[in-house]
């Protein structure tokens, strides 16, 4: 099942009401059928018994001209296992990004990239003033030329980013966005330390109104493309990752509450 949704390019989030007739995993997609490689959102739901009910929410800080929503078992071809219950668009409160104007300039830019990297060629992409620069590359490669692991990096000196396309390619919009924002951060606070720009990246990531999964899937993407790499700091890095999530939706919870 396929729902178009005339987004606009607005922000919103999208609720759907979904039950089970009978146990089974949903697949979710919301993506730019215009584009390959350009899905905004993509989960897999477990339904454990006939009955369950589930409530979807799926923000959309970010969007395109007109949306896709994809709604499907995962192990069949028909739509006999679920029922679409509710479907409603809801209003998005705006973004309360507080940041320099050099950051606001590097996420607009980093969001526009993020939207086409699925379908753009390799090359230098440079924003409007020519402030940030980005090297998108087949793949990111070491001094010897082997292919390295990771999606991005940065010279701490210039702040221009390498890219590699082969890995955002596969993935959704929003962790591309966190990426790049974790990126930004080894060259605006500088440090090499990967914890640190993880924290100040998923700020930024979380006041705009993305995922917060997406933010936990892009510290763990490439570990799970790379299982030999896994070890204590990153299985640490996920955790401080996941508590900083936590926190901060209780500290929005407090806040409403006390609103």
């Amino acid at each position: 099942m396929v729902i178009p949704v005339p987004s606009n390019k607005g922000r919103f989030k999208i609720r759907i009401g979904i039950k089970a007739n009978i146990p089974f995993n949903m697949g979710i997609k919301a993506f730019d059928a215009t584009r390959p490689n350009t899905h905004y959102f993509r989960r897999k739901v477990p339904f454990n018994k006939p009955n369950d009910f589930r409530e979807i929410v799926i923000p959309m800080p970010i969007s395109p001209e007109t949306l896709s929503v994809a709604l499907f078992d995962k192990h069949r071809v028909d739509d006999r296992a679920f029922k679409i219950e509710s479907f409603k668009i809801e209003k998005m409160s705006p973004s309360e990004v507080w940041a320099s104007k050099d950051m606001h300039d590097f996420i607009e830019f980093a969001q526009d990239f993020s939207k086409k990297a699925g379908y753009v060629d390799t090359g230098f992409y440079h924003s409007k003033d020519y402030q940030f620069l980005f090297h998108y590359l087949p793949q990111i490669t070491g001094q010897f030329g082997e292919t390295l692991i990771t999606p991005a990096r940065t010279n701490r000196v210039t702040g221009r980013h390498q890219i590699s396309q082969d890995l955002f390619k596969q993935f959704t919009i929003p962790i591309r966005i966190f990426i790049l924002l974790h990126e930004r951060q080894h060259f605006t606070i500088p440090t090499r330390e990967e914890i640190p720009a993880d924290l100040g990246a998923l700020k930024l990531y979380l006041d705009m109104g993305y995922p917060t999964i997406e933010a936990v899937y892009a510290a763990t993407k490439v570990f799970r493309l790379h299982p030999e790499t896994i070890g204590a700091k990153q299985v640490e890095r996920t955790k401080v990752i996941i508590d900083f999530i936590n926190n901060y939706k209780r500290e929005k919870h407090i806040k409403r509450k006390v609103a």
